[in-house]
């Protein structure tokens, strides 16, 4: 039982993280593929609705407007619109400073779900754009998002998130960084094989007549959505040429407090989404959601304890092979102590933090499903505090 044990936690934890990256590659490189569409010409592009939810962003708001009326694309054929419902700090102030953008406001605090739902009804043009308010989009974003709507098959478009990093990072940064990008090809390679499994809230967009309000109590409900109309049938595309600019967390507390929030979430959202779990009729979302998605959130997460308790016990009944991996994974757990010591020093060493930020990113699962348990995780989160 302990032999079967350990090799099932072992498989089970290197295909979550890094045998589905290998399958997925294989898999986009045999298969014909989704066909790039070109960008459309200036008169061809459709009108689009861009929303920004924004709750006291004063410190970040202004970069944001002046980013977001530098983008390349008509000015008639783009409707701007910022909700900042529960701010108090001068957001809305600052907004209705500028004639082009449309400001929503509430006094009422109710949470970011809330007050997108509350402005969808505002918007007519068939495609919706979703920005967060401390996010920079490069100047082409929108056009490299609505080419792939001449495809009818097409539902929605998610954009690649980066994170601003130097030769130098602490903890934070580095993790963050490193995590994005490995989650990127993810996301590019899923979406060349039939659908990303689900969307950032920092860029993505959907056909209007798509929307299905989220009930207002949804943690990420940019996943949630982005996969409800994946299950419809319609495919949900990555553009990478189509970024987010985001600086690292300001630190690993507010990385953690970031992550819990989104494990809780993941919970929440995989008991609304478990009927993606039936390939016979969701066919390839299914291996695609449950590969990328379920298994970090769930098994992998409980097996990397499991296999190193086991492993102990191996090393001391059996030979050589269970001591040397016993050692491996005592090395891994060790760089993650000393990346601990050190997470808030900023170092040149490409992947020194890695075991740190990896022990951390699978620790706050754990917590995120106890708040999930216990009701505690409010949509009215305090957001993660950010590098200016």
């Amino acid at each position: 039982m302990a032999y079967t044990v350990f090799w099932v936690g072992v498989t089970t934890v290197f295909y979550t993280y890094l045998g589905y990256g290998v399958i997925i590659y294989l898999v986009a490189k045999v298969r014909k593929g989704y066909p790039q569409p070109p960008v459309q010409n200036e008169a061809d592009l459709p009108p689009v609705t861009m929303i920004v939810a924004a709750y006291n962003e004063s410190q970040v708001i202004a970069g944001k407007i002046h980013n977001t009326l530098k983008l390349d694309y008509p000015e008639d054929r783009l409707e701007i619109f910022f909700v900042t419902d529960g701010s108090t700090d001068g957001t809305p102030e600052i907004i209705g400073d500028f004639p082009r953008l449309k400001l929503f406001h509430s006094t009422e605090r109710r949470g970011k779900i809330h007050a997108v739902n509350r402005v969808m009804r505002f918007v007519k043009n068939p495609i919706v754009v979703f920005s967060d308010a401390n996010t920079h989009l490069n100047t082409e974003a929108i056009k490299n998002i609505v080419r792939h709507y001449q495809n009818e098959s097409v539902g929605g478009v998610a954009g690649e998130k980066k994170i601003q990093t130097g030769s130098k990072e602490d903890a934070s940064g580095s993790g963050e960084g490193l995590y994005w990008k490995y989650e990127s090809f993810l996301k590019r390679k899923d979406s060349e094989v039939y659908s990303v499994v689900g969307a950032a809230g920092e860029l993505f967009s959907i056909r209007t007549a798509l929307y299905e309000p989220p009930d207002e109590n949804m943690i990420i409900e940019d996943f949630y959505l982005s996969l409800r109309i994946a299950a419809r049938g319609y495919r949900f595309i990555y553009e990478p040429e189509a970024y987010a600019l985001e600086s690292a967390s300001i630190s690993v507390g507010e990385e953690w407090k970031r992550k819990v929030r989104i494990a809780a979430g993941a919970f929440q959202a995989m008991a609304k989404l478990k009927y993606l779990l039936n390939p016979f009729i969701n066919g390839i979302l299914t291996f695609q959601y449950f590969s990328h998605r379920v298994l970090r959130w769930t098994l992998a997460p409980l097996f990397l304890p499991v296999v190193l308790a086991v492993n102990i016990i191996l090393a001391v009944e059996d030979g050589l092979l269970y001591k040397g991996l016993l050692a491996l994974q005592l090395i891994f757990y060790f760089l993650a102590v000393v990346g601990y010591f050190f997470r808030g020093r900023k170092i040149s060493m490409p992947g020194f933090f890695v075991p740190f930020y990896f022990c951390v990113m699978n620790l706050s699962v754990y917590a995120g499903f106890f708040r999930y348990l216990r009701g505690r995780q409010s949509v009215m989160w305090e957001k993660a505090e950010r590098r200016l």
